[in-house]
């Protein structure tokens, strides 16, 4: 159960309706509880998704190397949160359900091109090990120009932070995601 209750938008006050205008506009409906959450503290919540939105709506980084990227970080901590609520985002930006699926064990898929094997590796490395071996970011790099490394940077540390809230805050998969598709694991859990 979340350490923090689920508020909810009939239950809102007139100080804060507009902010649950806003998520209602911004992102699907049901609210996702990660939201409902964060709603505790409104204020932070309307910039934590500004943020996202500039994260999403103003970068040059293609969404298919974001999500993987994404992707990425939540397999590194295993947040099954993280990862149901981005598989659907990964199709949507060009992923396969090949790439979905092996996400999780990519070095030995033969799923990934180079930049997606850079970009992986990155993402992976970053939230494990916090820093980033040269090799790791020239592989990128080779593939990326300064503006869109710094937005991948940006989006690796934006989705680290999100898993540490959602861990937290013990946020709870909605009921729509308990019967999560296959691609939610790797192709190596299934061989398990």
């Amino acid at each position: 159960m979340a350490r923090v209750p689920y508020l909810t938008k009939p239950a809102a006050s007139a100080e804060t309706a507009p902010l649950w205008d806003r998520l209602e506009a911004e992102r699907k409906v049901p609210t996702a509880n990660i939201f409902r959450a964060l709603a505790n503290a409104p204020a932070l919540l309307d910039a934590f998704l500004s943020y996202a939105n500039a994260l999403r709506d103003q970068s040059r980084l293609s969404p298919k190397l974001r999500e993987l990227a994404i992707l990425s970080v939540g397999h590194a901590v295993g947040s099954t949160y993280e990862i149901a609520h981005h598989q659907s985002h990964g199709l949507k930006a060009g992923l396969t359900e090949a790439q979905l699926a092996d996400v999780g064990d990519f070095e030995n898929s033969e799923e990934f091109d180079d930049i997606e094997l850079a970009v992986l590796r990155l993402a992976r490395e970053s939230t494990l090990s916090v820093h980033v071996s040269e090799a790791s970011w020239k592989a990128a790099a080779a593939h990326l120009d300064d503006q869109q490394m710094v937005e991948l940077t940006l989006n690796i540390a934006w989705y680290n932070s999100g898993v540490r809230v959602m861990g937290l805050l013990d946020i709870e998969l909605e009921d729509k995601y308990l019967s999560p598709p296959q691609a939610l694991t790797s192709r190596q859990d299934h061989n398990s």
